[in-house]
């Protein structure tokens, strides 16, 4: 999925758009490289697109 990283949204998003801040697979929802970005930080949840390079994640 392409995205445009140009700019950020302001936080909190509201409402969340489909294809810009999430798609779905499998049934659940995924959130894109541009919500992350809109949010500013790691959340510590391992997602897919994060890109602060999983900095929060905790190591098993």
């Amino acid at each position: 999925m392409q995205e445009d990283n140009e700019s950020v949204d302001s936080w909190p998003i509201d409402p969340l758009i489909e294809a810009r801040h999430y798609y779905w697979e499998a049934g659940l929802m995924v959130f894109t490289e541009k919500y992350h970005r809109s949010r500013g930080y790691c959340c510590g949840s391992g997602c897919r697109h994060c890109p602060y390079d999983h900095v929060k994640v905790k190591q098993p």
